[in-house]
């Protein structure tokens, strides 16, 4: 019998860490997950979106995992990402994440080439093969991928007894209904909308702005739970209006993000090419979203 309880509650997705020179700093690796754990949050999702995967190389990222996995010492839940855009680098990572005791592994599908449904069982089926004990989820992110999960794939992947749970990053929140309803759990993966998610059944989140106020999923999470939407909504709210003003820089969300970070002491340099960095503008949006998270977390936690 699975111990689901792991799984529920706010994962935040791990940041690229990064010197000044561009390549993973294990160092700062390591003080972004001591700093996440000590806000209490419930695990680590590493080597996703927001971990600047597709322009990591498979060393790259397995260095960035060992670090976490360091650091962490087994005091949360680590869902690490592993998919490539071929099987045997998906392999290689999934069966190296196996040897460092994470909790789950997770891949998106594979991108570019819209394969059929059966082949991206194939390509799932074959990356979790390569890591036997450890639980699969699922990546739903169809705006990203290309492609997106639906009700027959995910019946075939059901076949595979390590498959746990689905990351849904759609917009739908009719989608982590059918999942649920399809008899496997699912994580909401926008931020936006995290109340929404819970509402349909999400077992928790799993989100790229999370590790930058995680104080405030964290209170959204409780007040669900507690019963008391409205005041869970409002929080949202706000976390929706940070958001938006964080995506009106010019450089990249992830950017501004770490930016954010630096200015309490967590430092994950910048983000890698062809991302964009922040332009001199920026500096004023990044100092406005750290006040307003600040404010947010003094009002509501």
């Amino acid at each position: 019998m699975r111990d689901m309880k792991k799984y529920q509650g706010v994962i935040p997705a791990f940041y690229a860490c990064y010197d000044d020179q561009g390549t993973i700093s294990p160092e700062r690796v390591r003080s972004l997950t001591e700093y996440l754990i000590g806000k209490g949050i419930q695990g680590l999702y590493v080597g996703g979106s927001s971990g600047e995967c597709i322009y990591q190389s498979v060393a790259e990222r397995k260095l960035v995992l060992e670090h976490v996995m360091s650091a962490a010492k087994g005091r949360i839940t680590v869902i690490a990402h592993v998919a490539c855009n071929n099987t045997a680098d998906s392999q290689e990572l999934a069966a190296h994440a196996e040897r460092l005791g994470v909790d789950a592994i997770a891949a998106i599908p594979p991108i570019y080439f819209h394969l059929p449904n059966y082949g991206i069982a194939q390509y799932w089926n074959d990356i979790s093969a390569a890591a036997p004990n450890t639980d699969f989820i699922i990546y739903n992110i169809p705006q990203l991928a290309g492609v997106a999960l639906t009700p027959s794939l995910l019946e075939e992947m059901k076949k595979n007894p390590r498959v746990v749970a689905v990351k849904n990053s759609s917009m739908p929140t009719q989608d982590i209904q059918m999942w649920s309803d399809a008899g496997v759990p699912a994580f909401n993966g926008p931020d936006e909308q995290f109340v929404s998610g819970l509402a349909m059944g999400a077992i928790g989140g799993i989100g790229g702005t999370y590790a930058v106020m995680p104080e405030l999923y964290m209170k959204i999470y409780e007040l669900y739970h507690k019963g008391e939407v409205a005041l869970a909504r409002e929080i949202q709210n706000e976390c929706c209006r940070i958001i938006y003003a964080m995506c009106a820089a010019h450089g990249n969300l992830y950017a501004v993000m770490k930016a954010i970070l630096a200015k309490k002491g967590v430092f994950c340099g910048t983000v890698r090419k062809p991302l964009p960095d922040l332009a001199a503008g920026d500096l004023t949006i990044v100092d406005a979203c750290a006040a307003q998270i600040d404010a947010a977390i003094a009002k509501y936690c």
